[in-house]
């Protein structure tokens, strides 16, 4: 991640959190962030050298006008100095500094079929503890090679109780 997509998420959620629009201002980038991966065109369309800064401006404001103010201001910001392809750290900063002043943190359950809001919020309170954080938001991914069991990952770390990974470890006992 660049400097400049670092101190652009730090100014955005300081004025965010400032003016207590940080939900909204976290799930429009989200959105936005979803948009430009399943539009890579997108991105060559705004940092286009033929587009001038008032033309830049003026697509990010008709592309994304619906998004809070302050967003929208940055994206029009980033957009004027040919930084857009930035939006993805951008987000990604903004949500990790959001979640670390709510106390919470994003974790990725594999399993082999989706799990209930009973299971998964049983998830979010036994690793929520474990890792210092008040609660987990899950997103479920189902995974039918797993066979049984599940792995969580949390940023960096993984942890995993699934059977295709035991059977994986009994099988390098046995051979070495």
């Amino acid at each position: 991640m660049s400097q400049a997509a670092e101190r652009y998420a730090l100014a955005l959620f300081e004025v965010s959190q400032k003016h207590g629009v940080t939900e909204q201002v976290e799930q429009d980038l989200r959105e936005i962030k979803q948009v430009f991966q399943d539009n890579p065109e997108l991105h060559k369309l705004l940092a286009s050298p033929k587009l001038t800064q008032e033309r830049t401006k003026n697509l990010v404001t008709e592309l994304f006008g619906g998004a809070q103010p302050y967003l929208l201001n940055t994206l029009q910001l980033v957009g004027e100095r040919k930084r857009l392809k930035e939006v993805g750290s951008i987000a990604d900063e903004f949500i990790k500094r959001s979640n670390d002043a709510k106390g919470i943190e994003d974790a990725k359950v594999y399993s082999i079929r989706l799990l209930t809001e009973e299971e998964t919020a049983s998830i979010s309170t036994a690793f929520a503890k474990k890792i210092g954080k008040q609660s987990l938001r899950i997103e479920n991914i189902i995974d039918p090679s797993l066979i049984g069991g599940l792995r969580l990952q949390i940023g960096n770390r993984i942890f995993d109780s699934s059977v295709s990974s035991k059977l994986e470890r009994l099988q390098r006992q046995l051979i070495g």
